[in-house]
């Protein structure tokens, strides 16, 4: 079921129910393409049509920030939980490597994608890591030449919002891909570069605390939270 959030179309699903839909993706002999959207992306697609319509599109939905399952309470729609990408990664690496398969990793830093592809595999042994490169490149065409060439399964596009979501929707289908993520800065925790918070954090809903904590210069980006909660109260108010 979808449940509409300020503009974007959320799948509602657990994160076991999302683990269980990305399976059945991953199975399909075609490309999808799974976004995570956060309060950022919901303020960033009312001012940009073609990332919504990109986010819109996708084949799952999965709201990553509590702030989107606050804002669906508010507005009336509630979500049964926050699925954060990171995660739904996990599920999926988990999902492929007991079929086993190919793995690319395409952001971040260079050399990230290289540590993060190594501890990847260290952890899921029957995942073949086909490729990995950073995120500073000005050639889409050229990246992309790389990772079809590379002949992935499951591809992380980690090049930051909404960078990474109109890539997939322009260049995922000739990848060869049966899926790709867009993970934002996900190659970071996987390199062991960024800690998530403890659980107890996450369980209560404060991972975006955590982080604010540890690295101060986001404050300007979390100062967009309560934005989205007015808007999401006014949007009921309009209903």
């Amino acid at each position: 079921m979808k449940r509409e959030i300020l503009g974007i179309a959320f799948d509602d699903l657990t994160r076991e129910e999302a683990a269980q839909a990305g399976a059945r993706l991953l199975e399909e002999d075609r490309f999808h393409y799974v976004v995570t959207p956060n309060p950022e992306f919901i303020l960033a697609a009312e001012k940009d049509e073609e990332f919504r319509q990109v986010l819109n599109g996708a084949d799952l939905v999965l709201p990553d920030g509590i702030g989107v399952v606050y804002s669906a309470r508010i507005q009336g729609t509630p979500l049964k939980g926050r699925v954060p990408g990171i995660e739904f990664a996990a599920d999926m690496l988990s999902c492929l490597n007991r079929r086993g398969g190919r793995l690319y990793l395409l952001g971040a830093k260079p050399g990230v994608a290289e540590e993060a592809g190594r501890r990847i595999i260290g952890q899921y042994p029957n995942i073949e890591l086909c490729g990995a490169q950073d995120g500073y490149f000005r050639d889409e065409e050229a990246a992309l030449l790389k990772v079809s060439a590379a002949r992935p399964d499951l591809l992380f596009v980690c090049l930051g919002a909404p960078k990474q979501e109109k890539w997939m929707a322009r260049w995922g289908r000739h990848t060869g891909a049966r899926m790709a993520i867009g993970l934002g800065g996900a190659l970071d925790v996987f390199a062991g570069k960024v800690e998530r918070a403890p659980e107890r954090w996450r369980k209560l809903g404060l991972e975006w605390a955590y982080r604010l904590k540890k690295e101060p210069q986001r404050a300007g980006r979390m100062a967009k939270l309560p934005l989205v909660l007015v808007k999401a109260a006014g949007a009921r108010l309009k209903k």
